[in-house]
């Protein structure tokens, strides 16, 4: 069994990644953007309280995170190990999740951070598209539709998200760095780290993964 963590700035290419490990390892995914997203699509209360701050590119309060993954976690469906991503993004929320695998008798393999310069993820970032239907994601220069603004997939349009425009972009980039980047020390103290090299090829960054994860 395998129990990662994966970390990075808003737009390292992390999703891309996980995705990539998650079917070589065959994990369960466990992603409070995805969980918060499904919330605010049925219009639930959490979701709704959830959006007030994702749409302005502020972290959710500790404690409504929190809950969310003990829910997941404790019922263990997750046969050969899970990802965890988004969570944990402060030192809190680390700490909430130390006694939350300690209660469950679980350990961390490792924490994986995808590092990318701040100009290089403005660029990916304002160039990002999602459907308004299916969630699929696009970007205008890396990644395009086949005809601009509509789904390959489904054929609905495309939108950009409040949280990819610069200005949120800017703000989330502020906050990582002054509450999620102290995590690389604490799990770095941990020697649970695994700084990889995001500005490569997408190929290349997932081969770097799997040849530090088969080195512990």
């Amino acid at each position: 069994m395998i129990n990662l963590l994966i970390m990075g700035k808003p737009g390292a290419g992390k999703g891309t990644q996980a995705k990539k490990i998650l079917d070589y390892f065959n994990l369960t995914h466990i992603s409070t953007g995805d969980i918060y997203r499904e919330e605010i699509r049925k219009n639930t209360k959490i979701g709704q309280e959830a959006k007030k701050y994702l749409d302005q590119g502020n972290l959710v309060p500790d404690k409504m995170t929190n809950d969310i993954v003990w829910e997941v976690l404790k019922h263990k469906k997750y046969p050969n190990g899970f990802m965890l991503d988004g969570y944990p993004r402060t030192i809190t929320q680390a700490k909430a999740l130390d006694e939350m695998l300690a209660m469950l008798n679980i350990k961390l393999t490792a924490v994986i951070n995808v590092d990318v310069d701040d100009d290089i993820i403005s660029d990916r970032m304002s160039g990002r598209r999602v459907c308004s239907n299916c969630g699929h994601t696009y970007h205008l220069e890396y990644h395009p539709p086949q005809i601009l603004g509509i789904c390959d997939i489904c054929g609905h349009k495309l939108i950009q998200r409040p949280d990819d425009l610069k200005e949120s972009v800017l703000n989330r980039l502020h906050i990582y760095k002054e509450k999620t980047q102290p995590l690389l020390d604490y799990y770095d103290n941990k020697n649970l780290l695994l700084v990889i090299d995001g500005e490569n090829a997408s190929e290349e960054v997932f081969q770097d993964i799997l040849d530090k994860l088969g080195g512990l």
